[in-house]
């Protein structure tokens, strides 16, 4: 096998995998057979040489995308190490991702991953929006503490058997679905059964609104305060009609809803607000004027229990500082892309300052974006960091 590194290229193959096992829910969440069978299916892909004999599997998870085309798993496999690509029950829809199950799903994968496939080492790389996703599998590994969810349903975390990885990799990661969506929350809106009701003072995106950038702190502070309102007034909408559909006792106890307007930030207009190097006015998803009234968008579809879990402010249990505070035991590496558009600048610092493992380090690649498109070197110096970083912590099991 080559010596791991950015600089060779291996020849390496895509395995289907799939996982299967038991599930019973109160009301079908998924669609088709799967959700009707009695079982979760999960499918994944091992990218791998076949002839390497290394004991380390590299497993990225995003809570609904599957990643197994993105560059970063691609050009670790060119490396030389060995990717599992592993989806959760909800692949490519998250109407309906209840969190506490995704992380038991993270849990059969690594479970997979030991006993099936035979790695010695395991690592989690969280990429994007399975940056959180990692942070809470691992705090619940090494000390599970959720036996519902924030809708009070059963799913208990401390009976899962969850095992630790043996590290963390956060990378173009962001806080959480929640804390992130909030940031993005249009605070214009005061319907939401009718989203063109706007405070005109909030309508940043509006050519009649009177503030404009550069913004001031007042205004800003104003701003914020008002997107986590309308988030914690969802929340209220959500916790009571689910108590009023599980009152009257009928078939129903479930409702989904649209959630509108939700890429709306002073950042993106005001280059001052978090300074980074990303490109002023746009976003990961193209001009975030366009994406706010656009049918694709954080939250744009979803269901009274899955807001609950992944997108309410205050009641999610995935909050990225939150569970960076509750990791000890587990060496992670950070990596921050500063030129990232979907991921604001302020986050990784407060990931960094949260953690409470003594054993982290944090890497910044000037210039990267989200998905390193037309920057070969800098994903390469990605691939280089994540190599030394896993030779040094004793992570690369030959």
């Amino acid at each position: 096998m080559p010596t791991p590194s950015s600089q060779t290229t291996v020849e390496w193959t895509r395995t289907p995998l799939i996982v299967s096992f038991a599930d019973n829910p109160k009301f079908t969440e998924t669609y088709g057979f799967a959700g009707n069978s009695g079982k979760v299916n999960l499918e994944g892909q091992l990218l791998r040489d076949p002839q390497s004999t290394s004991r380390t599997v590299y497993i990225f998870m995003h809570p609904t995308s599957v990643l197994h085309l993105l560059p970063m798993p691609t050009a670790l496999a060119d490396a030389g190490l060995h990717v599992l690509c592993a989806a959760s029950r909800y692949p490519r829809n998250d109407t309906a991702l209840i969190f506490e199950k995704v992380a038991i799903d993270l849990g059969k994968w690594v479970a997979h991953a030991r006993d099936e496939l035979g790695y010695d080492k395991v690592v989690l790389v969280g990429w994007s929006g399975g940056g959180s996703l990692s942070l809470f599998y691992q705090a619940q590994a090494e000390n599970p503490s959720v036996i519902e969810t924030p809708a009070g349903d059963p799913v208990d975390l401390t009976a899962a058997g969850l095992r630790p990885a043996d590290g963390v990799i956060f990378i173009a990661a962001h806080l959480s679905r929640a804390e992130t969506l909030t940031e993005w929350l249009d605070p214009s809106v005061r319907d939401e059964l009718d989203p063109d009701n706007r405070d005109p003072e909030l309508d940043i995106y509006s050519p009649d609104c009177p503030h404009q950038p550069p913004y001031d702190e007042e205004f800003i502070k104003r701003f914020r305060e008002a997107q986590r309102a309308r988030n914690r007034r969802i929340t209220q909408w959500a916790t009571n009609e689910l108590a009023r559909l599980q009152a009257k006792g009928t078939a129903e106890q479930e409702r989904a809803f649209v959630v509108h307007r939700t890429m709306c930030d002073v950042r993106w207009l005001d280059p001052a607000v978090d300074p980074s190097d990303r490109k002023p006015g746009w976003t990961y998803m193209g001009d975030p004027v366009a994406v706010n009234v656009g049918p694709v968008g954080l939250a744009r579809y979803t269901t009274l229990r899955s807001w609950l879990s992944q997108w309410s402010y205050d009641k999610s249990n995935a909050k990225g500082p939150m569970n960076a505070a509750r990791i000890h035991n587990t060496p992670v590496l950070q990596i921050e892309n500063t030129a990232d558009e979907a991921v604001p600048a302020t986050h990784n610092p407060t990931i960094r300052d949260a953690l409470a493992t003594s054993d982290k380090e944090y890497v910044r690649l000037e210039g990267a974006t989200h998905y390193y498109l037309g920057q070969p070197e800098l994903l390469a110096r990605c691939i280089d960091s994540v190599i030394d970083w896993s030779r040094r912590k004793g992570l690369l099991a030959e």
